[in-house]
């Protein structure tokens, strides 16, 4: 018998990683489906849009990722229990702009499934490219961002109350938080304090979403 949740994603997309993770959280199984970064009538068949994730269940559609985890963890008992941080929002606004900048054109040259055919990886780039600039000066020229990213990590260390919960019971901040880091993986010469080390392993091990620190660049 299949999963009743199939989950349409793209493995780089940080909003899909906040999908992912609330069904490892509740321990729910569920189907994943990768698509082609250039695939627009599948996304528009189910939800209007090119976007995702998207949440399949009993034949009806979910986009928006904060959406499909709300409604994940409605199911039975709740776990997001705990209250959010603006601390940590405060860290994710600022970690935003390097992350991206570095964190696009490795994307773009990362060997994903939803790169697998050259029209998805020159789409994906061509469409991102403008909003940071060159991938390849960006590949090349990554110490500023870099540098950001590591201070940036040293501040988020005491924050973490626990590693199982940034604030100590896990909360939408975990949902957050883990994403960039997911994001952050990508990035060869990223150090992590401990405290940060010890909870992105642990959460990737709770949320069953493995991180890419075997192919960083």
């Amino acid at each position: 018998m299949s999963a009743p949740y199939i989950l349409y994603i793209y493995e780089h997309c940080p909003f899909c990683t906040k999908a992912r993770m609330i069904f490892g959280l509740k321990d729910i199984p569920y189907e994943r489906q990768i698509l082609l970064n250039d695939d627009v009538e599948g996304p528009v068949r189910m939800v209007g849009r090119k976007v995702v994730p998207i949440l399949e269940e009993d034949g009806q559609f979910m986009a928006e990722s904060m959406d499909i985890v709300a409604h994940i963890d409605a199911i039975g008992k709740p776990v997001l229990t705990g209250k959010a941080r603006p601390e940590i929002t405060d860290w994710l606004h600022k970690a935003g702009k390097p992350l991206y900048h570095l964190f696009l054109p490795r994307a773009a040259a990362a060997p994903l499934p939803e790169f697998e055919t050259t029209s998805a990886r020159a789409g994906f780039i061509r469409r991102k490219e403008p909003s940071v600039g060159s991938f390849s000066a960006l590949l090349e020229e990554k110490t500023d961002e870099l540098t950001q990213l590591n201070a940036l990590l040293k501040e988020l260390a005491p924050l973490i109350q626990t590693p199982e919960a940034v604030n100590g019971e896990l909360s939408t901040d975990d949902i957050h938080l883990f994403a960039h880091l997911h994001s952050m993986s990508l990035i060869g010469g990223v150090v992590y304090p401990p405290e940060v080390e010890a909870y992105r392993q642990t959460m990737a091990e709770l949320s069953r979403v493995g991180l890419f620190d075997g192919i960083a660049v």
